[in-house]
């Protein structure tokens, strides 16, 4: 089965509760495996306030195939950010994130549309809340 790999702001649209958020992510659950990058683990994890909000996470995130950073997604990241940190103002957590989607090779879905499509060859997925 196909992966799509869902990025931080919507996982933390679900969390709050926002319909759309949970609407979007059983919708692409229907036709793929759900995944996201470590790096929106730490993200997530970053944000939680307490043992019991990272309970509820680890929970959470049972559901996605959380996908590690390897040598070539590094690779990529660099690649990236020498392309476009001047230009666009692209920052290291999302230059890993879209070097991750563009290594495996699979769809990505974000909310901020802005910070990634420049990215050649990245397939972005609109969500809007």
């Amino acid at each position: 089965m196909p992966l799509t790999i869902i990025d931080t702001d919507i996982l933390i649209d679900e969390g709050r509760g926002i319909s759309e958020a949970a609407d979007v992510l059983d919708r692409l659950e229907s036709t793929s495996l759900l995944s996201i990058s470590v790096v929106t683990l730490m993200e997530l994890t970053v944000g939680c306030r307490n043992k019991a909000e990272q309970r509820e996470l680890a929970k959470f995130l049972r559901r996605f195939q959380i996908l590690s950073i390897t040598a070539n997604i590094s690779d990529r990241a660099i690649e990236l950010l020498q392309q476009y940190n001047l230009s666009y103002g692209l920052l290291i957590a999302d230059a890993l994130i879209a070097a991750t989607a563009l290594t495996h090779g699979e769809p990505f879905a974000t909310k901020n549309q802005r910070d990634f499509r420049f990215i050649d060859g990245l397939d972005l997925l609109e969500y809007r809340s």
